[in-house]
Order: structure tokens, then C-alpha cells, then sequence
């Protein structure tokens, strides 16, 4: 990887918190993606519970919320993400059965099969997908559902400009087929996976982002790590304009036995 580009996760939390947290969406995905991943989901009723994992500020989990019969619970490390997230839920009258809790991914305040499905979009790799999927199964009921997104090859070989930049940010990145045969290791049925289009990237996570990095910028100016931050995003957009044909973010859903 090219020296002058930082990997995002060397930079301050609370600057990451604080840019990401000025975005609907914290990673790629879009309502109709939420929407269609939902669909493969069977057998859910008012008495069922749902946990979001690293839900961000709840752009996908109020998607949840108001398509979605019962109770769900967003987990995410960061309390200005909750707090946003909270708020969300009550402008659009979701409070009572949506609600966002500080936890972490490795220790989820569940209790055994005590959830109907849990859902992730653009944040099991915090843990990683293999990881993830194998220990939160045990919060998920018999017959249950997990419905994560995953950055995955789309293509055997890849141009080694962008096999470097995955491999430093994400060295579990895969293709397809073996997500699916990590899925079924895992002790589950995989019920569906689909590719998010590039709508879910350019419109609703890196178009978004121009605005505010230019708030950003005025706010931090002179600051050498926020100005590193953005250019890091920066080049991460450049990439996945130029890469795109080899990789983007997959939807996977599989239903435990």
C-alpha cells in the first residue's frame, strides 16, 4: 500500500465518531438493499427481538423499524452514535420498540437464544466474519436468521494496487464462495446473498461525504489528523471508482439450524 494513505483504523475514534456520525449511513448500503435483505427473512411476529449490531446512528436499523414486526436493539460502541440513534427513533416514533444501547460486538448483552435475528450491516468486520458469525450464533434462537454485509471479491484476481489496499484494511476479505462456505461452517443455512449495487456506495456513502468534509476541514483546520482522515476517505472513493469491478460489499443471510 502507498505510504501516504493512513488505514482507517490508525485514526482517533472521536474523529472518526464525530465525521461519521454527521452521515445517515456509517458504511454502504441503502433503504432497498435493507428492504430486499429483509425479505429472505421468514417467521417473524410482534414477540420477536432483533439486534443491529454496530448499528452506527441507525440508518438501516429505522429502515428495520418500520418495515419489521418486534422489538429491536441497536448495539454500537460509541455513545454520540446511541445518542443519535435514540434520537432518531423517537422523530420518527420508533422509541417503543427501537432502541440503541453502548456495547460491544465481542460481548452483546444478550442472552442465550434470546434473539430471532441479528442484523449488521458494514460492521462485522470490526470483529471479523468468521468470528462473528461463530460467536453470535449462540444468541440466535433454532430456526433464527443473521443478515450481515461483508466486503468481498467479486473476481478471483485483482489488480494489486487494490489487493493491497484490502489486504491492510481488511486481510479477510474473500470472494463470494467462500464467505457462503464460512457461513455454512458456521453452522448455518445460507438462505441468500446478493451484491449491493453501486448506488449503495457513490449516492448514499461517498457523495454524502463531500459536504462533510468540507465542514470538516473549516472546523479542523490546520489539524493534521482530521486533514489525514479526509484523505484517506478521499482516496478510498478514488478506489472504488476505479476498482469497482472487483469489489464491493455483499449481502448474507443465513438462517441457523
Amino acid at each position: 500500500m502507498d505510504n501516504d494513505h493512513t488505514s482507517i483504523h490508525e485514526f482517533d475514534f472521536d474523529l472518526i465518531c464525530e465525521y461519521f456520525s454527521t452521515l445517515e449511513r456509517q458504511g454502504p448500503g441503502s433503504p432497498e438493499m435493507t428492504l430486499k435483505a429483509l425479505s429472505f427473512i421468514h417467521g417473524l411476529s410482534g414477540e420477536s427481538h432483533i439486534a443491529d449490531i454496530g448499528c452506527g446512528t441507525g440508518g438501516q436499523t429505522m429502515v428495520l423499524g418500520k418495515h419489521a414486526p418486534g422489538r429491536i436493539t441497536g448495539v454500537d460502541l460509541f455513545p454520540q452514535f446511541i445518542d443519535l440513534f435514540n434520537h432518531n427513533a423517537s422523530k420518527l416514533d420508533l422509541h417503543d420498540r427501537v432502541k440503541g444501547v453502548v456495547g460491544s460486538m465481542d460481548k452483546l448483552p444478550f442472552e442465550t437464544e434470546a434473539l430471532d435475528l441479528i442484523w449488521s450491516e458494514g460492521a462485522i468486520y470490526n470483529i471479523g466474519f468468521e468470528r462473528g458469525l461463530n460467536e453470535w450464533r449462540k444468541f440466535i434462537k433454532p430456526g433464527g436468521y443473521i443478515a450481515v454485509t461483508e466486503a468481498s471479491w467479486f473476481t478471483q484476481k485483482r489488480p494489486d494496487e487494490i489487493d493491497a489496499f484490502w489486504q491492510d484494511a481488511y486481510p479477510e476479505i474473500d470472494t463470494i464462495p467462500n464467505k457462503l462456505g464460512q457461513m455454512q461452517h458456521a453452522g448455518y443455512v445460507p438462505a441468500a446473498s446478493f451484491i449491493l449495487p453501486e448506488n449503495c456506495w457513490i449516492e448514499h456513502f461517498y457523495t454524502p461525504q463531500v459536504a462533510a468534509q468540507d465542514d470538516f476541514q473549516k472546523k479542523y483546520a490546520g489539524n493534521q489528523t482530521a486533514e489525514a482522515l479526509i484523505a484517506n476517505q478521499r482516496h478510498e472513493a478514488q478506489l472504488y471508482h476505479k476498482y469497482k469491478a472487483y469489489y464491493g460489499y455483499v449481502f448474507y443471510i443465513g438462517k441457523k439450524l
